[in-house]
């Protein structure tokens, strides 16, 4: 790490170029100040607009608009400035002033835009930009777009929401696990969630199973509270992402929360109650037969009465939210104040997720060149868990319940209060309905995120901030199952703790100098350093052979503890330049350089360059002036191309030749580690091309984004096999290529926009093109689908790789003797039956086709509103491992399995294609109602004529599938890269209904 702090010493040359721009600011031209106020409102309904941005060109002067739309700035201008009014999802308005008056007033209706061009956008540097001037594409969200979602998590949200991204989720579980993808993975064996950034704050969204849940896990965006949220730029390309280097391959998402305006205390209360409930079971075998046993020839039955055991597992869950804020402050300083608890029962019986959070930021201005803002978010959350898959463990509720003779009644004996076993003999699984009243699973997590930010104008045009950024959270989790259960490998009891406390810090210095060069090229510099930390300590005790009348893990005759530390570090520059030419061509130019621990010693330093360029067609004069500004008053042309990294493949110390801790009699050892070191070891680099074309039409009511790109993926971190000779069995090497293509679509529209009726429509279509090769040996599978998921040379990240079933020439099913269909073997006989081993082949791929999302609004009168929200994904497909066990002759307890029992194939059936992968492959498309609301304003002289909002809505109402599972979205190994559309006994996502209720005053 020596060599990692001296390299700091490449940062002089940032700061001798600061002093040559300090320098040349010695003496400035004589300015006057200006006090400017005004009144924002929307220009549909009249109704004051909070939040507004102020800005004035050529100076660092902002505010904000207050809960009354009043604003009031003091700037110093010298000449002319343009003084610019924006808020999220609408058109700015734009004013220019001159310095021979001291006082203005403008007031600004604004008008909600179908392409937002100007919307301003924060990039990584210390100066805001206007998305015009931006070659790459950046997707913006607001708090509007998020209240009506009726989620509990942020990234839950977003879903169908952004252009270029596949957002689903993994559980229905109470804090459901989500995956976002950005164009496509850009990794196999790391992690493909984009780095997330709130308020300047590297933040941790990891999902770390502290106890197995059976796949599913919580990321950690759980934590913040959407409320808070005031709006999200998502950056996708790595032109965009280039800055943030090393961590930045799988895109950023920055997230900004609310803030104080400046005026009287302003108080919003909400409450919300939700009913969640399975929206589909699975059919189940109703048939009141079952055969006497397995045997092919014997076609016996004894009568049985079969169990509903989903009606048993399943409950109709509730649950609230309620949030308060209060905000306010004078014109030097702002706060705002929020408090919020969320309870929600799980879908399964006795599980349930709850999370109390505090907000808290402070903004003061000194004087006119110095301002301050610190903010911070502690969250408590508790959850119940019910382990409900099979990918490691063999017990939990919806495991229990696949592998159920669903003729056996699941109660306990009301006597003994034992539960029997379901499952048949010699294949012991957990009896789900003692998996709910008896297992004992929890988690907890205590975390706080803060941040400091100061903002130096030292003089016009010069802006420098440096922001200190702190995300602390421990995580703890227990897991118990009593002596005496029905589970197969825990009979005598089973307790464990683990716990993990996480640190990230990162401290971030940025210069900022913007300025003109004669009359028609402006420039933008910046220069940046950021210092980050992230350790990690983990433990875990597990015991095994339990004291009767304990629960704690100290009490197992057998205990196995661990314990793991881990420190990273890394040291980033960059240089970011824009020259605009007569607000018409832009072009951007940066490049990073980072070093870090993790780095091995002879790649310690990494490069990321970007180059960007905007063309605006529409502001030539042959535009103008001619008839094309009607039809198509704005048209904009941009490509980039940039590199960015991932360091998620590789540990902290996965660059070392690590030994093994060994116990000798009495000593301790170490013994050789079966994996080498890699001193060469580097990030995985991303390098990306990207062109695009924004256009409007029809005055502005119809905006169009589309956007083709082209990403490479080199120096993948995967393990290779080494030669016997070298004494080891692997090492981590850069092996491996990946590519992702892809198109997005943006269409936004206001069909009809009149004082009493309004309508916006947003269309958004995204493809994406994945494609691996070079990994090492053509073929790496992942256990998290029992090795029927890989990466295949030649075909998309997590394709399904297995068994299929063997045919005649002519396509039809070539069955054995027997009369069976079987596997294709890698070779055939004389007779031309199959010979052999097993041959494999992909037979899916979970990677859609293409997604999308169409969503409506709207806003009738001053008082109602209605929002729908359809999502699609087309062309994935799903591994249904659930119908594989449920069908299987020995369990049966899916409708699927009637057949046999009818008579209607021939019994055996279901036995001998149990290992024919192929017939488990379903088509996973679907069209979902994902979001559902309408809204009220009631205005009573009791609230003092002040609109009390009423919402109803629902989420996942519907799903428009030929899926025979429980949910095409659902994936049994979490958040996963790898293995998607891998369905095994995950909870389903549930229906959710909602009623609240919003107020302030």
């Amino acid at each position: 790490m020596k060599r990692v702090l001296h390299s700091f010493k490449h940062g002089q040359y940032l700061l001798a170029l600061l002093a040559v721009m300090l320098c040349g600011e010695m003496t400035l031209a004589q300015s006057a100040k200006i006090t400017i106020r005004g009144v924002v409102k929307d220009a549909r309904d009249r109704m004051p607009i909070p939040g507004a941005v102020i800005r004035i060109s050529g100076t660092t002067a902002s505010t904000a608009t207050d809960g009354k739309g009043a604003y009031e700035i003091v700037a110093t201008i010298n000449g002319t400035a343009v003084v610019t009014i924006s808020y999220t999802g609408y058109s700015p308005y734009s004013k220019t002033i001159t310095d021979n008056v001291r006082n203005v007033t403008i007031n600004a209706d604004l008008a909600e835009g179908a392409l937002n061009l100007n919307e301003i956008v924060v990039t990584g540097t210390a100066i805001a930009t206007s998305k015009r001037e931006l070659g790459n594409a950046i997707s913006t969200l607001s708090a509007k777009d998020l209240q009506s979602a009726t989620a509990t998590s942020v990234d839950q949200a977003m879903a169908g929401k952004i252009s270029g991204a596949q957002i689903s989720q993994n559980s229905g579980n109470a804090a459901g696990g989500i995956s976002v993808r950005l164009r496509g993975n850009s990794t196999i064996a790391g992690s493909s969630d984009p780095l997330y950034i709130v308020d300047g704050v590297i933040i941790n969204n990891s999902s770390d199973q502290l106890i197995d849940l059976g796949g599913y896990t919580q990321n950690r965006l759980v934590d913040i509270n959407p409320s808070d949220i005031d709006r999200i730029e998502i950056i996708k390309g790595a032109a965009g992402a280039a800055i943030y280097g090393s961590r930045a391959s799988n895109g950023v998402v920055q997230i900004f929360t609310k803030k104080g305006k400046s005026g009287q205390a302003v108080i919003s209360v909400s409450t919300q109650f939700r009913n969640n409930s399975i929206r589909k079971k699975l059919d189940y075998n109703h048939y009141p037969f079952r055969f006497t046993n397995t045997t092919a020839g014997d076609l016996s039955q004894v009568p049985v009465q079969r169990y509903d055991l989903q009606d048993m597992i399943f409950q109709s869950a509730y649950g609230t939210e309620n949030n308060i804020s209060v905000s306010g402050g004078s014109d030097n300083t702002q706060y705002y104040l929020s408090g919020g608890f969320l309870g929600n029962q799980g879908i399964i019986g006795g599980t349930n997720f709850h999370r109390a959070s505090t907000r808290l930021r402070l903004d003061h201005r000194f004087n006119d060149w110095i301002k301050a803002s610190m903010g911070f978010n502690y969250s408590l959350s508790s959850s119940r868990e019910i382990p409900n898959g099979g990918l490691v463990e063999a017990y939990g509720a919806l495991t229990g319940f696949i592998f159920a003779n669903n003729f056996i009644d699941p109660n306990a004996n009301s006597v003994t209060g034992i539960y029997p076993s379901l499952a048949p003999t010699g294949l012991l699984r957990t009896n789900p309905l003692e998996a709910i009243n008896r297992f004992d699973f929890k988690q907890q997590t205590s975390r706080f995120i803060g941040d400091f930010q100061l903002t130096i104008t030292p003089f016009k045009k010069m802006t420098i901030n440096y922001t200190l950024g702190y995300d602390n959270s421990t995580q703890l989790a227990t897991g118990f199952i009593p002596v005496g259960n029905t589970t197969p490998s825990y009979a005598t009891g089973y307790s464990r703790r683990a716990d993990r406390i996480g640190l990230l810090l990162n401290n971030d210095l940025t210069a900022s100098y913007k300025t003109k060069i004669g009359s028609a090229i402006e420039s933008s510099t910046s220069l940046g350093a950021t210092a980050q930390t992230e350790r990690v300590n983990s433990a875990s005790i597990t015991a095994t052979q339990l004291n009767p009348v304990s629960q704690v893990a100290s009490s197992g005759a057998t205990v196995v503890p661990l314990e793991a530390r881990s420190t990273m570090n890394i040291l980033g520059f960059f240089a970011q330049q824009t020259f605009g030419y007569k607000d018409k061509i832009y072009i951007t130019g940066a490049i990073r350089n980072d070093v870090s621990s993790i780095f091995g010693a002879n790649n310690r330093w990494q490069y990321y360059p970007k180059l960007s360029g905007t063309y605006i067609l529409s502001e030539e004069g042959f535009w103008k002036n001619s008839s094309l500004a009607s039809n198509i008053p704005t048209l904009k042309l941009r490509a980039s191309y940039g590199q960015s990294g991932n360091l998620t493949a590789i540990g902290a110390y996965d660059r070392l030749t690590n030994y093994t801790n060994v116990s000798l009699p009495g000593l301790p050892g170490s013994g050789g580690p079966p994996q080498l070191g890699n001193p060469d070891i580097k990030p995985e680099r991303q390098i990306e091309k990207e062109i695009g074309l924004d256009a409007s039409f029809l005055n502005d009511r119809l905006g169009f984004e589309v956007t083709y790109y082209n990403k490479d993926v080199k120096d993948l971190l995967l393990l290779s096999t080494l030669r016997p000779s070298t004494g080891y069995l692997t090492q981590i090497q850069n092996i491996g290529t990946m590519t992702n293509k892809g198109i997005e679509v943006l269409l936004r529209a206001v069909p009809v926009q009149s004082s009493n009726f309004k309508w916006n429509s947003t269309l958004i279509f995204s493809a994406n093109k994945n494609k691996v090769d070079n990994v090492p040996g053509g073929l790496v599978t992942f256990p998290g689908g029992f090795g029927q998921v890989a990466a295949v040379d030649g075909y998309a990240l997590g394709a399904f790789y297995a068994t299929y079933f063997a045919r005649n020439a002519d396509g039809s099913l070539l069955l054995n003797p027997a009369g069976f269909p079987q596997t294709e073997k890698i070779g055939r006989d004389a007779n031309g039956q199959p010979l052999g081993s097993n041959r494999l082949k992909v037979i899916g791929d979970p990677n859609p086709d293409w997604t999308g999302s169409f969503t409506n609004e709207f806003f009738i009168g001053k008082s109602f509103s209605l929002r729908m929200q359809w999502d699609a994904s087309y062309g994935n497909d799903v591994f249904n491992f659930t119908r594989r066990v449920g069908e299987r002759d020995i369990y049966g307890g899916l409708a699927g399995y009637e057949a046999e029992l009818k008579g209607e194939v021939p019994k055996g059936t279901s036995a001998a294609t149990y290992s024919i992968f192929e017939k488990f492959i379903e088509d996973g498309s679907y069209l979902k109602l994902r979001e559902l609301s309408a809204s009220y304003d009631l205005k009573l002289k009791l609230l003092n004529d002040k609109p009390l909002r009423i919402t109803v809505s629902g989420r996942n109402l519907l799903s428009i599938d030929n899926y025979s599972g429980w949910d095409p979205e659902t994936n049994a190994a979490g958040q996963s890269t790898g293995v998607r559309g891998f369905d095994f006994t995950e909870v389903p996502i549930p229906r959710t209904f909602a009623l609240g209720l919003n107020y302030t005053f």
